[in-house]
């Protein structure tokens, strides 16, 4: 039940803004350099039970994916289900996932050089859908699908704001809109910071992070919220 807002500028230059959404009792580790070995130069925030990331980042390569829950349109037992928390590793090593794939639903963000795009599994359908120049949202519908209530709600006033290659400081300003939306019950489902238990998922919103990815350069920093689903302490 994540939350991804992308600015893309060009093919080479994005901006975006991502929520994530976990069980406060699945521990996890903040944004650092956690597979030197198998991934040497790659920095992430780490699920510390399965090894694998939410985001991943290779600044050398300019690569950064995040990772979404997507439900399954034809049931997979967990017992047969493979941990998707290799996912954003492997992309950011240049190796995209092909399916068909023995893991329960996602939607993962892939940024590159040659741009941004979503891979979607459905668990039983891999799609790739190119993000085009713009500000756009994805949780675990399609991009930019408004049947999402939080995308319906908050997509428009993200793309009121000027754009992110534009502004003196973007990062300010979405956190700013970021903050606004906080003052929605974490319950309500327009909600960007989340309580999603009464939706039938153990998850909350436990950090913010924001990324730009340039020729220039890449800087990811993130952000622990001061309580699950709660923007103030």
């Amino acid at each position: 039940m994540c939350t991804v807002v992308i600015d893309v500028e060009d093919a080479a230059s994005v901006r975006l803004l991502a929520v994530r959404d976990e069980d406060p009792q699945r521990e996890w580790d903040a944004l650092g350099p956690w597979w030197p070995e198998q991934y040497p130069g790659v920095i992430g925030i780490r699920d510390r039970r399965a090894g694998g990331a939410w985001l991943a980042v290779d600044p050398q390569r300019r690569r950064l994916a995040v990772l979404l829950n997507r439900a399954d349109v034809q049931e997979l037992p967990d017992d047969r289900a493979v941990s998707r928390g290799s996912l954003a590793l492997e992309s950011v090593a240049g190796r995209s996932p092909e399916g068909p794939l023995p893991m329960h639903g996602f939607n993962l963000l892939e940024v590159g050089p040659e741009g941004a795009r979503v891979l979607s599994w459905d668990g039983a359908e891999l799609r790739t859908t190119p993000v085009a120049a713009g500000t756009h949202m994805i949780a675990h519908d399609d991009l930019d699908d408004a049947v999402t209530p939080r995308i319906r709600t908050w997509l428009p006033r993200f793309r009121a704001l000027a754009p992110a290659a534009e502004s003196a400081d973007w990062v300010a300003e979405w956190t700013a809109l970021l903050a606004e939306s906080a003052e929605l019950s974490p319950e309500d489902d327009r909600a960007i910071i989340r309580d999603n238990r009464p939706h039938g998922y153990p998850t909350q919103s436990l950090l913010y992070a924001t990324a730009s990815v340039a020729p220039s350069g890449v800087d990811v920093r993130d952000h622990t919220l001061p309580s699950p689903a709660h923007w103030h302490a």
